[in-house]
């Protein structure tokens, strides 16, 4: 298929772009590259062929829920400027 100079101005006016003739005949020929390219890929057999979403082997990357031991609370909670209940004590700043 063969991308036509008007093709390219069609284009170009749809998405407010404005290009010399010269860029016009530049995309023209780009677009038609790429056309035949794709056109080519068409052709090609892929009977047999498995659909492939990922070109290499994809596993879960999740590691397990474990729980595992963390800092002592009392440590973290040593230089806090106020502490309730084992826990940060901070002013009020949602009225």
């Amino acid at each position: 298929m063969e991308i036509t100079v008007k093709d390219v101005e069609y284009l170009a006016e749809a998405a407010k772009f404005e290009f010399t003739e010269d860029e016009k005949q530049k995309f023209a020929q780009a677009l038609s590259d790429v056309i035949n390219a794709v056109d080519v890929l068409a052709q090609t057999d892929t009977q047999g062929v498995q659909p492939t979403i990922y070109v290499i082997s994809v596993k879960n990357v999740f590691r397990e829920d474990e729980v595992l031991p963390s800092m002592d609370r009392d440590i973290l909670l040593k230089n806090a400027a106020d502490v309730q209940d084992g826990c940060y004590r901070v002013p009020k700043v949602v009225e």
